[in-house]
């Protein structure tokens, strides 16, 4: 074989919550995990400040440091964590499955974990990337708890943007929904809850120019795009739900995936359309996108990891 290939037992991709859950327990099946970190080493709750739902920390703990915490207890179990991207995989022919890292080495894995996550679709404004983390968030049941008794603002006219504007309006004191167009792609239940919420602003054919504020949100200027005219609001959170792009597009070619391009797995598992391969995580999971859930279904990807390999040793030897 060449140096230049590699065989791994359980090859993990992506290191958020579920990356490193998968890991934790691959460990200690003596899975001998390979953990390949990616583009952001921790996942989405790196850029995260406060995590205060997160079981097990009363008071709470910084994104950053909990991910450091999930890393080093891969780590102390077992876990070989490495910084790189995987970049091309084959899983036409069965395991050991090809995966290669940065466009060079060549791994063939027995089992392959995906944990890529998803990435929230941002704005693209300066001020929207400088007060990331100071009072912007793309997760209302995240952070919305620190702007109790608070005004906000919320960007977006899907479904989830109605949910976390309905979610906001029983914590906060006002919450202005910036809609884009005349009408929400909400569901019609949706868009009667949101309409019918006494503290929900709707301000329609609206468009974010800039979020006010040098070191934390102060508010938003907006501009109507009929009228031109536009419009200073005071708020202390800005939420941008305009929704998520699963990172999952170098499985397309095999791996079956909704529209949006989540990983569908069979209900009640981790497991893919392909054996041996698991998916954990936000790259499967559109619903519920938090840490604990994803942590769980981790846990499930690397279960069903150990029982796939067990009974594939036992047929060998049967």
């Amino acid at each position: 074989m060449s140096d230049n290939v590699e065989k791994v037992e359980c090859l993990i991709i992506g290191s958020g919550p579920a990356g490193y859950t998968a890991a934790i327990y691959a460990a200690r099946a003596d899975m001998r995990p390979v953990l390949y970190e990616g583009m952001q080493p921790g996942g989405q709750l790196t850029i995260t400040t406060d995590v205060e739902n997160y079981p097990g920390y009363p008071d709470g703990i910084m994104g950053p440091e909990m991910m450091d915490n999930f890393k080093k207890q891969a780590v102390r179990l077992g876990t070989d964590v490495r910084f790189g991207m995987i970049t091309k995989v084959d899983f036409s022919k069965g395991a050991p499955h090809r995966v290669w890292v940065d466009g060079e080495k060549e791994i063939l894995a027995e089992t392959v974990l995906i944990s890529t996550g998803a990435s929230a679709k941002w704005l693209g404004i300066e001020s929207e990337t400088r007060l990331n983390g100071s009072g912007v968030s793309a997760c209302a049941v995240c952070d919305g708890f620190f702007y109790r008794g608070l005004d906000v603002a919320i960007v977006g006219g899907g479904d989830t943007a109605a949910e976390e504007a309905s979610y906001l309006s029983k914590i906060c004191n006002k919450v202005y929904m910036i809609v884009r167009r005349d009408e929400m792609r909400a569901s019609k239940a949706m868009q009667h809850r949101v309409e019918n919420t006494p503290n929900i602003e709707i301000l329609w054919n609206s468009e974010t120019d800039e979020i006010l504020g040098e070191t934390e949100v102060e508010g938003v200027r907006i501009h109507n795009n009929k009228t031109g005219e536009k419009r200073e609001i005071d708020v202390k959170g800005f939420f941008v739900a305009i929704g998520h792009k699963p990172n999952t597009d170098i499985f397309k070619e095999y791996l079956d995936m909704d529209e949006q391009g989540y990983i569908k797995t069979i209900p009640g598992s981790a497991k893919t359309n392909i054996e041996g391969v698991f998916a954990c995580g936000d790259a499967q999971d559109k619903i519920y996108r938090q840490a604990v859930t994803a942590a769980g279904s981790g846990c499930m990807a690397a279960l069903d990891a150990e029982r796939y390999l067990a009974a594939k040793q036992h047929a060998v030897h049967a």
